[in-house]
């Protein structure tokens, strides 16, 4: 345990220039991927289900009648922009379309009757069918298990799937909404009338145009890939591997510019193949670009780009394999050849305009054989151009000579790279920003380390020690600041001075824990002690009020409240009030995940006199 503190003090002193960043709290963002009870009641105002910036949609529950059937009417409210995905077969994952099930001890609930969809065209020029804005979802009541003799019968709704905004989605979520209707009153209740999805005869078909002319458009966008500023990280790196494989034979010149086409043959084989499977086993089909929507994919792609960055910079080297420098090597050269060509064709899925839209969506509605053929005619126009310089003697030797030029072209497209991946690290969620940045920060310090620390005539130990403590650090670093919030565990109320004063009176026990966006102790704090699943179910368990004091700004009142009511220097601290005690428990730093546990157990189970009933 003394090595892990050790390790996180370092990095923690690494970054401590770095830590003033300003940003929402984790707490008042991180409304999508939350798992959990909301209690409300039909006549309470609108339940907000996710946000992002100012895209949001929120959604509340009214007793409703429809075709003359009683039911639950969930109506959404929401911006235009973000928007719900009506078809299992059009969503981004599977089961990440909208869904609505209600349940209740006095109640069968039928399926849920949504409405007719609307037609919106994503980034890469696929069109989805969606739910958007305000929309009204019926949930039948079929029958009664029991004889409902009570005023208010209690009931959840369970809400889940994935909202996205045309820029990016968002974490997958699912609520279960509490709500209580009134069975006796039901001939009352309002009638609703809309088109329903049954109703809908739209059908999104694929292009109509004939197999040859969709396979030349296939081959034409394949080479505008290679144009396109997706491709650009890779374009130092592939002219001097070229420039390289000039001053060979025509033979192993030729060998290697076959093998990086294979590198890009790969990738979309790899997609082709993706395809299939999504086919055959989820009724659903491939879209252009579709890995980018998952924002550890997004994370990677930037922080790679920093590293290439890094390498246009001469922070560190990458040794020409022995198989290009014309010595006998060990085919490192072909491997390397194969991976720089499967990288270009990755970077290139960001990029999508109109006539790689149209190729893909000829090929997603054709059947496998077809759509196969397609996906591969990309990849084999993306290859074309590399396959036929290298394969030509004499368009090598008019290549400029390898000299000045290409280094201040190396470092030019460094800093191309790094607005490249400032770019993808901003469409990713909010929550998830801030920690990549950071952890950019000190993979960039482990790169340095790495390649800047050693040389060819270091010794071999302190070679060893250099790599190693770099390996540590970015392994440290990733664990604390890359995992997503997949999700709080623990429902976080905001720091109210009158809250907490009306829960300690109904002598329930409150948790307050003070943190600050600048404090990288705190998001320690965050990841090894509220991120546990034992202290989470304890909070639950023990009726617990959990609140979350944000002290960023020094006039907020958490800030105020820290100094001048518990008297406490800084963050990260934690209190745990207990009924009975006068002064609540506190824990200072980082490491008080057991002791917390502990103190947790002690306490009463939540009481059921409703006292203890959450906010």
């Amino acid at each position: 345990m003394q090595d892990k503190t050790a390790v996180i003090l370092c990095t923690l002193c690494i970054l401590s220039a770095n830590t003033h960043a300003r940003s929402e709290t984790a707490s008042e963002t991180n409304s999508t991927a939350l798992l959990g009870k909301i209690s409300t009641d039909v006549s309470a105002g609108s339940i907000e289900l996710v946000r992002y910036e100012n895209e949001f949609s929120s959604v509340r529950i009214e007793p409703a009648r429809m075709d003359s059937k009683p039911g639950l009417a969930v109506i959404f409210e929401g911006t235009d922009d973000l928007h719900y995905y009506a078809k299992p077969q059009t969503a981004p994952a599977p089961g990440s379309e909208l869904q609505i099930e209600a349940k209740s001890d006095s109640f069968e609930f039928g399926k849920a009757v949504f409405p007719k969809w609307e037609i919106f065209q994503e980034p890469t020029g696929a069109k989805v069918e969606v739910y958007v804005g305000r929309f009204t979802v019926f949930v039948p009541i079929k029958s009664e298990k029991v004889p409902t003799e009570a005023a208010a019968t209690e009931i959840e709704v369970k809400i889940s799937g994935i909202a996205c905004t045309s820029m990016l989605c968002l974490p997958p979520f699912e609520k279960t909404l509490e709500t209580k209707i009134d069975f006796s009153q039901s001939e009352s209740w309002k009638e609703i009338i809309f088109e329903t999805a049954g109703d809908a005869d739209e059908i999104i078909k694929g292009p109509s145009y004939s197999a040859w002319f969709a396979l030349s458009l296939a081959f034409l966008a394949g080479l505008i890939l290679n144009i396109m500023p997706c491709v650009w990280p890779v374009l130092p790196l592939i002219v001097m591997r070229i420039v390289e494989q000039a001053k060979q034979s025509k033979g192993k010149s030729t060998v290697m510019g076959l093998a990086f086409c294979l590198g890009i043959l790969l990738f979309f084989a790899s997609l082709a193949g993706a395809n299939i499977i999504l086919r055959i086993f989820y009724g659903t089909v491939l879209q252009w670009g579709e890995q980018f929507r998952n924002p550890a994919f997004v994370a990677a792609m930037a922080l790679l780009l920093v590293v290439l960055a890094l390498f246009m910079f001469g922070v560190f080297t990458i040794s020409v394999p022995s198989s290009i420098a014309g010595k006998s090597g060990s085919g490192k050269g072909y491997s390397g050849a194969v991976g720089m060509g499967f990288l270009a064709a990755v970077l290139s899925t960001p990029c999508s305009f109109g006539i790689l839209a149209a190729a893909f969506a000829w090929a997603q509605a054709q059947a496998l054989l077809p759509a196969t053929v397609a996906i591969m005619i990309i990849g084999v126009g993306m290859a074309a151009p590399y396959a036929v310089l290298t394969s030509m003697p004499g368009l090598l030797k008019r290549l400029p000579k390898s000299g000045r030029w290409m280094e201040l072209f190396k470092q030019a497209i460094g800093f191309v790279l790094l607005i490249i991946a400032i770019k993808l690290i901003e469409a990713l969620p909010e929550t998830r920003r801030i920690g990549v940045l950071y952890f950019a920060v000190v993979l960039a310090f482990c790169v340095w380390m790495w390649g800047g620390w050693v040389g060819y005539n270091t010794k071999l130990l302190r070679k060893w020690l250099v790599r190693i403590l770099s390996a540590v650090l970015a392994i440290t670093a990733g664990w604390i600041f890359l995992p997503a919030p997949a999700g709080e565990l623990i429902e976080w109320q905001r720091y109210d001075a009158a809250s907490i004063e009306a829960a300690l009176k109904q002598e329930r026990p409150v948790l307050i824990e003070f943190t600050a966006n600048w404090c990288l102790s705190c998001k320690t704090v965050e990841k090894i002690v509220y991120s546990r699943k034992d202290i989470a179910d304890l909070i639950e368990q023990k009726g617990v009020l959990a609140i979350r004091a944000d002290t960023t700004e020094k006039d907020f009142p958490a800030t105020l409240a820290l100094k001048n009511v518990y008297n406490e220097p800084g963050v990260p601290v934690s209190m745990l009030f207990v009924p009975g005690e006068k002064e609540p428990i506190r824990w200072r730093g980082i490491l008080f995940a057991d002791e917390l546990e502990k103190s947790l157990k002690e306490l009463s189970d939540r009481r059921k006199d409703g006292n203890n009933s959450k906010d």
